[in-house]
């Protein structure tokens, strides 16, 4: 049984999260304050947590990055805000996804299970070869030649999605989609700076670029044939 952490100050809508989740099968614990999910995450580590933004004390954007500097856990952030500032400050803090308050019940739970397979997909061992890079999915580690290259979970998620497709260019609309979860319309950056991020780690000792970009379309893994 998967186990759920909701992290909501709105006794209502914990409530009502709780007993739809608990009546789709899952195991749920409720915490009212950013303080109270830290806690709970290191009493049982959750399977997934779903985080409002806006809470008491510690707000939702730093529970988020503790979190997500000692664990991969799935995150889905809960907000009543839509503006796009806010929802790449969410995913740079470390939520894989996004979901606008008010929101059906129904898209959240469907949100939940794409992460939990997603996670379980992951899970499974599989080695990736490009070149000089290998990715070991089991153990989350990546080397380019000899060298170990440390990666954000982020960073390591775009990567896995060039090695997947080598050689096949990656629009910025399907790494939005594949990475991030969330359909920005254009109006952020964030792919470049996490492809600028990458190139930076993987070429860090002089290695030909692996990561190119198509004008005007996206990004393709390839090695120059020169």
């Amino acid at each position: 049984m998967d186990h759920i952490l909701v992290v909501e100050d709105e006794a209502e809508i914990a409530g009502y999260l709780r007993r739809g989740l608990m009546f789709e099968g899952f195991s749920v614990e409720v915490a009212a304050d950013g303080h109270q999910a830290l806690a709970a995450a290191r009493e049982r580590p959750p399977d997934l947590v779903v985080l409002d933004l806006m809470l008491p004390g510690i707000d939702g954007l730093e529970v988020a990055r503790r979190l997500r500097s000692v664990s991969d856990v799935p995150i889905i952030m809960l907000t009543a805000r839509d503006a796009v500032p806010d929802r790449v400050a969410g995913l740079e803090a470390g939520a894989d996804d996004y979901l606008i308050k008010p929101f059906a019940f129904e898209e959240l739970l469907a949100r939940i299970r794409v992460q939990l397979r997603r996670r379980q997909r992951e899970e499974t061992t599989t080695v990736l070869r490009y070149g000089p890079l290998v990715m070991d999915t089991a153990a989350h580690d990546v080397t380019i030649g000899s060298r170990r290259v440390e990666l954000t979970a982020k960073e390591y998620d775009l990567l896995e999605l060039f090695m997947r497709h080598p050689q096949q260019v990656m629009t910025r609309e399907v790494i939005y989609d594949r990475v991030w979860g969330y359909d920005f319309g254009g109006e952020s950056n964030i792919i470049e700076v996490y492809v600028r991020y990458l190139r930076q780690k993987l070429e860090a000792r002089g290695e030909p670029r692996l990561i190119h970009t198509v004008r005007g379309v996206g990004y393709i893994l390839r090695e120059d044939p020169g």
